[in-house]
């Protein structure tokens, strides 16, 4: 495996305009979303945070803890609220304020209008803010298709967003292939709960129809959630844009982010279900997060023993990674290199990965 990769003052390839990815790269990143799926299962359940206004009369949730400057702002990814985040969110908020929210659909948010791609998202995320009164400087945690909105909200706030911390990051791509198994099964899920949420009547949660659509967990919210059409279609386009009209609007950033101090955690374990398929190795997901790395003038990367879930299997790492950061920031000067990639598994080994085969379970 890489050990670590360092950009100070380097150039970096990653975003390359017009580049495309292989096919192996869709079905790494492919097979990340579909763990990323599984945190609500694994997540706690919360109660509604702050509802906050929209200039289009939208309610989005913030649960905000903690005082204190920077603002962590933690982005789940793709099919996640912010309960997500309930092993890293009380720990950092120890000595600085910290935000996870709902996006558009999720959790205790109003669904948004269609589409929702990256530049959506960012903008609601920036409106949302500014109505709650949430002052910059902001560091922003993204995990998984949450690494590519961080990164777009980064474009808007350049001023107040002062660090990254990108916890296996999707990357953008131009490779969309409508025929790819692990993206046509995310999206073959997610269709099949919008039609048992659209049908009239809709069917017992008993039935095979609700698979994988509402977490083992049975929390009476998300159950309620789950049978809104409205958040089936929210998640349906944002899954679309994802390699598509998201990818390319991070693309278009350029080096324009190259300023902020990022680091990249890569884990260990998100090409296993991609492998099931016949795809690449751990090694090119490696890489792509490497390159990532090298397009911050101030990046690091570290991959570490663990699920796709980093935030939930391995909490001390991304607390570890964003105290780091704040330090940096409020001394002002470059934040310290991560330490070495692991190759031994942590005591106790770390969360299951998800099913590539059975969406909503675990193995």
């Amino acid at each position: 495996m890489v050990a670590q990769a360092s950009s100070a003052g380097g150039r970096g390839t990653a975003g390359a305009k017009g580049r495309g990815r292989p096919a192996w790269a869709l079905a790494l990143a492919a097979a990340a979303l579909l763990a990323s799926c599984e945190a609500s299962d694994s997540a706690a359940a919360l109660s509604p945070g702050k509802g906050v206004r929209l200039p289009d009369h939208r309610t989005i949730n913030f649960r905000c803890e903690g005082t204190g400057a920077p603002t962590v702002l933690l982005e789940s990814g793709f099919g996640a609220d912010s309960g997500a985040w309930f092993k890293v969110q009380p720990a950092l908020a120890r000595t600085t304020r910290v935000c996870a929210y709902d996006r558009a659909g999720y959790g205790y948010s109003d669904p948004g209008p269609l589409p929702r791609d990256g530049a959506a998202i960012a903008r609601d995320l920036d409106q949302a803010l500014v109505a709650a009164r949430i002052d910059g400087p902001y560091v922003l945690v993204g995990h998984s298709a949450g690494g590519l909105y961080a990164r777009l909200f980064a474009a808007r706030r350049l001023q107040d967003v002062k660090g990254l911390v990108l916890l296996d990051p999707t990357v953008e791509t131009h490779v969309a292939d409508p025929a790819n198994d692990g993206l046509e099964g995310i999206r073959n899920r997610v269709q099949r709960c919008l039609a048992a949420a659209s049908a009239s009547p809709q069917p017992p949660l008993e039935d095979p129809q609700w698979q994988g659509c509402i977490p083992a967990r049975r929390d009476p919210h998300q159950i309620e959630v789950a049978r809104r059409p409205d958040s089936w279609r929210n998640q349906l386009s944002e899954l679309d844009a994802i390699f598509g009209r998201t990818s390319d609007q991070v693309m278009r950033m350029g080096d324009l982010l190259r300023p902020i101090p990022a680091y990249v955690i890569t884990a260990s374990d998100t090409a296993a279900a991609a492998q099931k398929l016949g795809y690449a190795s751990q090694s090119l997901w490696e890489l792509q997060h490497m390159r990532l790395a090298y397009s911050f003038d101030r990046g690091a990367q570290r991959t570490v023993l663990s699920s796709h879930l980093v935030m939930i299997d391995r909490p001390e790492v991304v607390i570890e990674a964003v105290q780091s950061m704040l330090a940096a920031i409020r001394a002002g000067r470059p934040p310290d290199d991560l330490p070495p990639s692991e190759t031994a598994a942590p005591p106790g080994g770390f969360a299951p990965d998800a099913d590539i085969e059975n969406p909503g379970a675990t193995k």
